[in-house]
C-alpha cells in the first residue's frame, strides 16, 4: 500500500497501480503500451502472466467470498481458488464454478478470466467426485507429490496442482516434455531423458531421481515414477508422479556425513574402540584396538568381552564400565581391566562404555579401550619415589605410617614391635669423610638390615641417619629383646668406606603396645623416646620403652596437642628483640615467639619447638609468624636511623619448598610492608651445599629487595668459600664466641675474623649475647655493624617495642 486505498502491483512493462476496481491509471497504460479493455459485466479478473490479479469485477468478489474486488488486487488466483480437474472453487467455500481464461485482446501478456458458476449442475456424483480430489490434493501436499501425464504422440503434458507447487511453475505456463526436461539441472539431464524415453518406447516402468532447478533458480531433488495407461480411446498414455524428496535427501546426507565423520574419528582416534553386542561380543574395531590386542579384525570378531581379560584379572562386564553420570553431575569413577594381548603380555586398560543404538535400531555397546600399562607403570614408580627413600631404596617415613595404620587395620599391633635406631655421632663422619662417605655409609647400613632381619621384619629409613624397623610379630623372633639385640649387633659394625674402615655404632629404642589402645602411631613415637633415653646413656645402648617413658611420651604428645590449637585459635604471640647500632639507635628487631599457655604461664621456643618439629608443626609456625611479624612491623613507626626492619627465623618453612618464593611475597604483598625491611634468619647448618633450587629461590626474593641473615654464624660447617657464594647479606655472630669475648682471646680472635671477612666480602655483621657493657666495647672495636642482647633490652611485648620505638629507642640494661 502506498496509500490509503492504493495499491501497486508489479506488471510486465512497469507498474500498474489500482485505484478502483473498474479504473486503471492512464499513465501506466500508456508506460505499458496497451489499452486495458473494461472487463464483462460478469464475474471477471484481469491478472499478469503470473497470476497476480490486477482488476477484479464486483461479481467475481461475490463468487470468491470477498466484499469488494479491491479486496482481491494483488492476490494470485492460485491463492484465491483451488483447481480440481475442470471445476474449481473458492479456497474455504463450497461454491463451484469453471474458470475460462484467454489472452487480453490488446495486451498478450495480461489474461482475462472468466469465473462462471456451476455449483447448481454439480450432481451428488460429481461432487462426490471433487471432494475425493480434494482429498487426494491434500495428500499430494502433505507428501509433497504431484502428478503428471504425458502423451509422446502430441506431446502435451498434464499437470496436478501440486506438480506445478513443487516445481514453481505457475499454472498458466504451456509446458511440454522438453519444457520439464530444459529444467532438469544438466548433469542429470541424459539420464532422465533415456528413462523417459525408454518409457514411451518400451513401456518400462520408470524410477529416476534427479535435481530440477525451478524458475527462481532454486534446486530441488524429485524422485519421479512413470507407468503406462490407456487413455478413453485405448491409446497408451504415460502417466505418473513426481515427489520433492529434497529435505528427505539432505537429511540422509546430513546422516550419511556424520556417520562418515564417526567413522573417521573411530580410525583416526589413537584409542581403541570397539562395538559389541548385546552378547557383548565384537562385532568392529578400529585398528588402534587391533594393534593393542595385536590382531586382526577378522581374529578379533566375535570374541567375548570376558574373552579379551587376562586369566589373572576379573573378567570384564560392560554394564559394569559403563559410563554414568551421577546425579550431582559427576562421571563415575572408571573401570581398569588387564587384557591381554597375542603374544599373551599383559596390557593394563582404562574402559569406557555406553550402550547405544544403529541406523537400523539394533541395540549395541561403544566400548572405549584407554591403554594405562604407561601411566600405570610411572604411577606405581611415582608411588614407589613417594614411599621409598632415594638414597638406600627402603621405606621412608610415609611408608611406614601406612604400614603401621595397615597393621592396625588388620588388628596386628597386639602382636608388633618397632624400633627406632639412630647411627651414633654420624656428623663426625660427614665432617671428616664428606656427606657422600656418609651417603655410602647409609647405604651399607641398609643393605646389613635388609639382609639380616628375621622374616616378617621391615626396614625402613624415615630421615637423615635415623632407621626404623617394624615386626608383625615380635613373638615368633624370640621376642623384643632379642629383635632389639639382633638390630643392634647389625648398626654396632665396622664398615669400609672410601678405602677406609668406619667403625660405628647405633642408639636403639624399642617399644611394644601396652594396651589395646596402642596404635602404630603411639609405637613409633614410644620408640623414638626410647631410642633417645638410650642415646643418654651412651653411643651403642639398648632401651624398652616403659611405663614411665611411655606417659613422659603422651605428656608431649598431649602438649603437641595443645601447641595445634593454640596455633589454629591464633594464641600465640611475638616479642620482639631491637636490634641497635654503634650509637644504640634501633635499626631492627628480631621477632621471637612465645607461648601464652593457659596452665603452664609464657613458654618460649625451648620449651615446645622441639615439641613442633616432633608433630611435623614447624613449618606451620614459621608461616604464622611470618605473617604476624610483617603485619605488627608495617604499623611500627620509622626510627632515628630511618625503617625499622623485622628479622624472621625460618626452620620450618625453607627456600627448598616449592611455595616458598609465592608464600613470602603474598605475606609481604598483604602485610603492605615495604621488601627492603624483610628480613629472613637461616641457620647456619641450613646453607651448607645449599642446591640450586633454594639458591635462586634466595635470589628472587633478593632482587625483590629483602635481605637474608646467617644465623649462629661459627658453630656450624661453612667454609669462607662457601660463604662468599651465598645471597645472603647479613652475617650473625653466634653468642658463643660473645659470651667471653672481653676475657677469652681466642673468642675475641673468631669473632675479629667473622668481623673482618664479613666486611671483606660487603656482608653487614650483627654481633648476637650483647649483654654487658665489656662485651659491648669489646665489640665496637672489632667493627661490628650492629648489636643485639639483653644490655639494650630484651625481647619484649609488641605493644611494648611499638612504644620503644616512639619514645627513640631501647634503655640499655646491664646485666
Amino acid at each position: 500500500m502506498t496509500e490509503r486505498g492504493r495499491r501497486t502491483q508489479r506488471v510486465p512493462g512497469g507498474s500498474l497501480p489500482v485505484d478502483d476496481p473498474e479504473t486503471v491509471a492512464p499513465g501506466v497504460v500508456e508506460s505499458s503500451h496497451a489499452v486495458v479493455e473494461s472487463l464483462p459485466d460478469a464475474p471477471a479478473l484481469l491478472s499478469t502472466s503470473d497470476g497476480v490479479v490486477l482488476r477484479a469485477t464486483e461479481q467475481a468478489a461475490l463468487l470468491l467470498g470477498a466484499d469488494s474486488g479491491g479486496e482481491l488486487l494483488g492476490s494470485g488466483i492460485t491463492e484465491l481458488m483451488l483447481v480440481e480437474g475442470e471445476f474449481a472453487r473458492p479456497r474455504g467455500h463450497d461454491s463451484w464454478f469453471r474458470a475460462l481464461s484467454w489472452p487480453h485482446q490488446r495486451n498478450p501478456l495480461l489474461t482475462v478470466t472468466l469465473l462462471v458458476d456451476v455449483s447448481d449442475l454439480m450432481t451428488p456424483t460429481a461432487s462426490l467426485l471433487a471432494y475425493e480430489r480434494r482429498k487426494l490434493q491434500n495428500a499430494q501436499r502433505a507428501a509433497r507429490m504431484g502428478t503428471w501425464e504425458w502423451d509422446p504422440r502430441t506431446n502435451s503434458t498434464r499437470l496436478s496442482e501440486m506438480f506445478f507447487e513443487i516445481t514453481g511453475t505457475p499454472p498458466s505456463t504451456e509446458t511440454t516434455f522438453e519444457h520439464y526436461l530444459d529444467h532438469i539441472h544438466p548433469e542429470d539431464r541424459s539420464r532422465v531423458a533415456a528413462c523417459w524415453n525408454q518409457l514411451a518406447e518400451e513401456h518400462t516402468p520408470m524410477e529416476v531421481e534427479h535435481r530440477y532447478i525451478r524458475p527462481d533458480g532454486a534446486m530441488r531433488i524429485l524422485l519421479c515414477h512413470g507407468g503406462v495407461a490407456k487413455d478413453g480411446e485405448g491409446r497408451p498414455l504415460m502417466v505418473g508422479t513426481a515427489q520433492d524428496v529434497t529435505e528427505q535427501r539432505t537429511a540422509l546426507r546430513r546422516m550419511e556425513r556424520s556417520s562418515q565423520r564417526f567413522t573417521d574419528l573411530v580410525n583416526l582416534t589413537p584409542v581403541g574402540i570397539g562395538l559389541f553386542d548385546q552378547g557383548q561380543r565384537l562385532v568392529d574395531a578400529n585398528d588402534a584396538l587391533c594393534e593393542l590386542l595385536g590382531y586382526d579384525l577378522e581374529r578379533l570378531r566375535g570374541t567375548s568381552a570376558r574373552g579379551l581379560t587376562h586369566p589373572d584379572d576379573r573378567e570384564i562386564d560392560l554394564a559394569e564400565t559403563e559410563t554414568r553420570r551421577s546425579q550431582r553431575g559427576n562421571r563415575r569413577a572408571s573401570v581398569q581391566r588387564m587384557l591381554v594381548r597375542a603374544d599373551g603380555q599383559p596390557v593394563h586398560c582404562e574402559l569406557h562404555s555406553t550402550p547405544s543404538v544403529q541406523d537400523d535400531g539394533t541395540r549395541f555397546w561403544l566400548v572405549v579401550f584407554q591403554d594405562v600399562t604407561e601411566r600405570r607403570r610411572t604411577s606405581e614408580a611415582l608411588r614407589f619415589q613417594a614411599t621409598h627413600d632415594e638414597l638406600t631404596g627402603l621405606p621412608n617415613r610415609a611408608a611406614v605410617k601406612e604400614m603401621l595404620a595397615d597393621m592396625r587395620a588388620g588388628g596386628e599391633v597386639e602382636r608388633s614391635a618397632v624400633l627406632f635406631c639412630d647411627i651414633d655421632n654420624f656428623k663426625r663422619i660427614n665432617d671428616s669423610l664428606g656427606h657422600d662417605a656418609g651417603d655410602d655409609l647409609l647405604v651399607a647400613l641398609a643393605r646389613r638390615l635388609e639382609g639380616g632381619l628375621p622374616e616378617g621384619c621391615v626396614a625402613a629409613r624415615i630421615s637423615g641417619d635415623e632407621f626404623v624397623v617394624i615386626c608383625v610379630d615380635v613373638d615368633v623372633v624370640g621376642g623384643t629383646g632379642a629383635l632389639a639385640s639382633r638390630v643392634s649387633g647389625l648398626l654396632n659394625t665396622a664398615v669400609p668406606i672410601r678405602d677406609q674402615l668406619v667403625r660405628i655404632s647405633a642408639s636403639v629404642g624399642a617399644a611394644v603396645p601396652d594396651g589395646s589402645d596402642t596404635d602404630g602411631n603411639d609405637l613409633l613415637r614410644f620408640a623414638d623416646a626410647a631410642m633417645f633415653e638410650a642415646k643418654g646413656n651412651g653411643p651403642g645402648r639398648v632401651s624398652l620403652a616403659g611405663p614411665a617413658l611411655m606417659a613422659s611420651a603422651n605428656s608431649q604428645l598431649q602438649l603437641e596437642g595443645q601447641l595445634r590449637e593454640a596455633l589454629h585459635q591464633d594464641q600465640l604471640t611475638l616479642h620482639y628483640q631491637p636490634v641497635v647500632n654503634s650509637e644504640g639507635t634501633v635499626v631492627s628487631a628480631e621477632a621471637l615467639l612465645r607461648w601464652p599457655h593457659p596452665e603452664r604461664g609464657l613458654l618460649t621456643p625451648g620449651t615446645f619447638l622441639p615439641v613442633a618439629d616432633q608433630g611435623g608443626l614447624l613449618r606451620e609456625i614459621d608461616r604464622w609468624v611470618l605473617r604476624r611479624a610483617l603485619r605488627e612491623a608495617a604499623a611500627w613507626p620509622e626510627g632515628a636511623a630511618g625503617p625499622v626492619s623485622v628479622a624472621v627465623n625460618l626452620g620450618g618453612l625453607v627456600p627448598g619448598d616449592h611455595d616458598f618464593v609465592d608464600y613470602v611475597a603474598d605475606s609481604v604483598a598483604e602485610s603492605g610492608i615495604d621488601w627492603s625491611r624483610v628480613v629472613l634468619e637461616l641457620v647456619e647448618t641450613a646453607l651448607v651445599d645449599l642446591p640450586s633450587r633454594p639458591r635462586s629461590a634466595m635470589q628472587d626474593l633478593v632482587a625483590r629487595g629483602a635481605r637474608f641473615a646467617v644465623d649462629d654464624f661459627g658453630t656450624g660447617f661453612s667454609s669462607l668459600a662457601r660463604l662468599k657464594d651465598l645471597p645472603a647479606q647479613i652475617i650473625k655472630v653466634d653468642r658463643k664466641f660473645v659470651s667471653e669475648i672481653h676475657s677469652d682471646s681466642c673468642d675475641f680472635a673468631v669473632a675479629k675474623a667473622v668481623v673482618d671477612m664479613a666486611s671483606a666480602i660487603g656482608r653487614e655483621c650483627v654481633a648476637e649475647g650483647v649483654e654487658n657493657s665489656e662485651q659491648f666495647e669489646t665489640l665496637t672495636g672489632t667493627g661490628v655493624d650492629s648489636y643485639q642482647g639483653w644490655f639494650f633490652s630484651p625481647p619484649v611485648p609488641a605493644n611494648d617495642f611499638h612504644s620503644m620505638l616512639v619514645a627513640g629507642g631501647p634503655r640499655r640494661v646491664n646485666v
